[in-house]
């Protein structure tokens, strides 16, 4: 027939265990969704609203907030949608396309905390000099970094995987990402299987050595200055080590449990699956709303304003 395209169509095999009480989990999903869109956004229009927050610090944070709105705009409409389908399929080509945009998600993620210890690591070791380092290009500059090099480096996965031959087409997830889908090929996936650690390294290993130098730079001048400079270091340095340390650890679960053999439950497997795409983005705007001292201060101007207005 004359215009007809020949799609492959993978089974989320995940949701089959799901489907018993597929509706408490679309409710609770859904209202993850709604938390992590609200309160990111917030404390993201905060941030560009107010003039006060143009400082390339709370740029860098505005920055991994709208990562994570992003990467939530990848993940959750296509699982509210499964968890009330009676058939949880996906296109190669759009499975392909959503793993594609949760890694970058998830690369992108550890480079803009990076730069965020950089951006600390001048302030605090280099006060007198962080103008001449962190000026308005240098920040654009990195922010296109911080979102390039993920979309170049996770591109060539992407299109090594979508050149793959098929012989199985059931996902045992209920997302898509790349290991998963070299795994239904039965072709030589040597050159695949190299890559993809090739990326991991390079995404997870530089910036992760990088921060912990920055932060033990860091942590070794306050112990020389005043017990004032150590409060005011620890103030703006905590949050961003807590959400380091928190997304590091939930990256490092799912590399390990993706690659290693398992007895978890499967209703379990299928949560620490996609925490990445819950902890963070969750945690992030609380954090930052509550723990930074000028963004705290706007946030509760915003529900004063809101509560003279009713």
């Amino acid at each position: 027939m004359d215009g007809y395209v020949n799609v492959t169509y993978l089974t989320l095999g995940g949701h089959v265990h799901l489907l018993k009480y597929r509706y408490l989990y679309f409710l609770i999903t859904l209202a993850l969704f709604v938390l992590i869109v609200c309160s990111n956004a917030v404390i993201f229009s905060l941030i560009c609203v107010h003039k006060s927050l143009h400082e390339p610090m709370y740029i860098f944070i505005a920055a991994l907030l709208l990562n994570a709105l992003l990467g939530s705009a990848a993940l959750y409409p296509k699982l509210l949608i499964d968890l009330l389908s009676a058939n949880q399929t996906i296109s190669y080509p759009a499975c392909v396309f959503q793993g594609f945009l949760l890694y970058v998600y998830a690369a992108s993620e550890f480079t803009l905390l990076s730069a965020m210890a950089y951006d600390r690591y001048v302030s605090i070791c280099r006060p007198l000099r962080y103008h001449a380092f962190i000026r308005t290009h240098t920040v654009k500059l990195i922010l296109i970094l911080a979102w390039l090099l993920p979309v170049c480096e996770v591109g060539g996965a992407a299109v090594m995987t979508s050149r793959l031959k098929l012989c199985r087409f059931t996902l045992a997830r209920i997302v898509c990402d790349n290991f998963s889908l070299v795994k239904l090929s039965c072709g030589d996936l040597r050159m695949n299987n190299l890559y993809g650690l090739l990326i991991m390294v390079i995404a997870i290993f530089p910036p992760v050595i990088f921060i912990l130098f920055s932060y033990m730079r860091i942590f070794t001048i306050c112990l020389r200055r005043s017990k004032d400079f150590r409060a005011g270091a620890l103030q703006t340095c905590l949050p961003h080590l807590f959400i380091f340390g928190i997304f590091t650890i939930i990256s490092l679960f799912e590399v390990i449990q993706n690659r290693l053999p398992s007895d978890m439950p499967h209703i379990f497997r299928v949560a620490m699956s996609i925490q990445y795409l819950v902890i963070p983005p969750l945690f992030n705007p609380l954090i930052y709303g509550f723990k930074m001292r000028e963004i705290s201060q706007q946030l509760r101007a915003l529900f004063r304003l809101k509560q003279v207005v009713r």
